[in-house]
C-alpha cells in the first residue's frame, strides 16, 4: 500500500484477482492512480492516515469456498476503521454486512413492502424443527442456503425436514463459515425466462439482464465464472451441477416498477455498486437476492451501448474528487 505522501485516488480491496482484472484495466486506461489490498493476506494499522482518496470494497462473501474465509472479517474490520476516520468508502461496512447476511436481506426486503421468500435462520436442527411446527403454512420443497451466501455456494433444494436433517448431518463443513444456515421458501418460475438481475451504480440502473440458469445456483455474472464462450473453461471455485451453461441476455424492457424497487433497496442498504435479483412466479415479482459485490458482465452492457467498467471508473473518480 502507498505511503501518505503518495496517496492514490483509489484503493481497491479484493480477494478474487480474476474478477478485478477488467476494473484494473479500466483504471489504467484512464490513467487513474490506484492501489490494491489483497484481503487474503492483509494487515492494517488502525488509525493510520487515509490510504487513498476513496476506497472501493470488492470483498466477496463467497471467499470461504475458495479457502479464503479470513478475507471477510478483515475486510469488515478495515471498512469500519476507515469509515470511523471519515474515509469515503464505496460499498462500505453497512453494504457489506447486508451482503453477508441472507436473513438481513430478507428482513430488509420485507420492511420495504416487497414480496420476498419467507426465510428461517437457524444454528440447530432441533430448534429449526420446533420453529417449523409453528409455521402452519410452510411448503416443501424449500431451499437450504448458507446464511453467508455468495456465488450460489452450497444451495440445495430439500423436500422435507427429514431430508434436510439427513443432508446437514452428513455434509462435511456445511456449517461453515459462520455456523448459521437458512431455510427459504421456494417459488416455481418459468425456467425458459429465468430470473432478472439489475445492476445499479450510484443509485441508478446501469443495465438489466435475464439469466437462464438451467438448474444451476451460481448465477455470478463474471465472465470468469460463466464465460461468454460456451466452450471456455470457467474458473469459479464453486462446484457446478451437470447442466448446460448459464445464459445471460440483455433485458432492455425491465419494468419501471422493478427498477424503482431496486433503487429503494440499494438506498436502504447503503449500496453504491450492486446487483438486485428477482424472479416472476404466478404473476408475482419475488425479490430474493441483494449483491453488494457486483461482478459486471461486459458483453451485456455493450448490448446496452457502453462499457460498465468505464462507468464504474467515472463514479470512483467523481467520489475521489469530491
Amino acid at each position: 500500500m502507498s505511503s501518505p505522501e503518495r496517496r492514490p485516488d483509489v484503493l481497491v480491496l479484493f480477494e478474487h484477482p480474476e474478477w478485478q482484472k477488467p476494473l484494473f484495466a479500466a483504471l489504467e486506461r484512464r490513467g487513474v492512480s490506484y492501489d490494491t489490498l489483497d484481503l487474503k493476506r492483509a494487515a492494517f494499522v488502525a488509525g493510520d492516515p487515509p490510504p487513498a482518496r476513496v476506497v472501493f470494497n470488492q470483498a466477496s462473501p463467497s471467499a470461504y469456498v475458495r479457502g479464503n474465509a479470513r478475507a471477510v472479517p478483515v475486510a469488515l474490520a478495515y471498512l469500519k476503521t476507515l469509515e470511523g476516520a471519515g474515509v469515503p468508502v464505496v460499498n462500505g461496512a453497512r453494504a457489506f454486512a447486508l451482503e453477508l447476511s441472507k436473513s438481513a436481506q430478507a428482513a430488509l426486503l420485507g420492511r420495504l413492502g416487497l414480496r420476498t421468500p419467507r426465510s428461517i435462520a437457524f444454528n440447530d436442527l432441533d430448534a429449526l424443527r420446533a420453529r417449523l411446527e409453528g409455521e402452519r403454512a410452510w411448503r416443501w420443497p424449500a431451499l437450504l442456503k448458507p446464511e453467508q451466501g455468495g456465488s450460489g455456494a452450497r444451495i440445495r433444494t430439500v423436500g422435507s425436514y427429514d431430508e434436510l436433517r439427513a443432508h446437514v448431518e452428513s455434509a462435511a463443513g456445511i456449517w461453515e463459515p459462520d455456523g448459521v444456515l437458512l431455510l427459504q421458501e421456494y417459488f416455481e418460475h418459468d425456467p425458459e425466462r429465468g430470473i432478472v438481475r439489475m445492476e445499479l451504480l450510484g443509485g441508478e440502473l446501469l443495465y438489466a439482464m435475464r439469466v437462464v440458469a438451467h438448474g444451476r445456483f451460481n448465477l455470478c455474472p463474471s465472465e470468469v465464472c460463466n464465460p461468454a464462450d460456451p466452450d471456455a473453461e470457467g474458473h469459479c471455485e464453486v462446484p457446478q451441477a451437470a447442466a448446460p451453461p448459464v445464459e445471460f441476455y440483455a433485458y432492455k424492457d425491465v419494468p419501471a416498477e422493478a427498477v424503482a424497487a431496486a433503487k429503494r433497496i440499494v438506498q436502504a442498504g447503503g449500496i453504491d455498486v450492486g446487483g438486485i435479483e428477482y424472479l416472476e412466479s404466478r404473476g408475482e415479482r419475488i425479490f430474493y437476492d441483494v449483491n453488494a459485490n457486483s461482478n459486471l458482465r461486459a458483453p451485456i452492457a455493450r448490448e446496452h451501448g457502453f462499457d460498465p467498467f468505464e462507468r464504474v471508473v467515472d463514479y470512483l473518480v467523481a467520489r475521489a474528487r469530491a
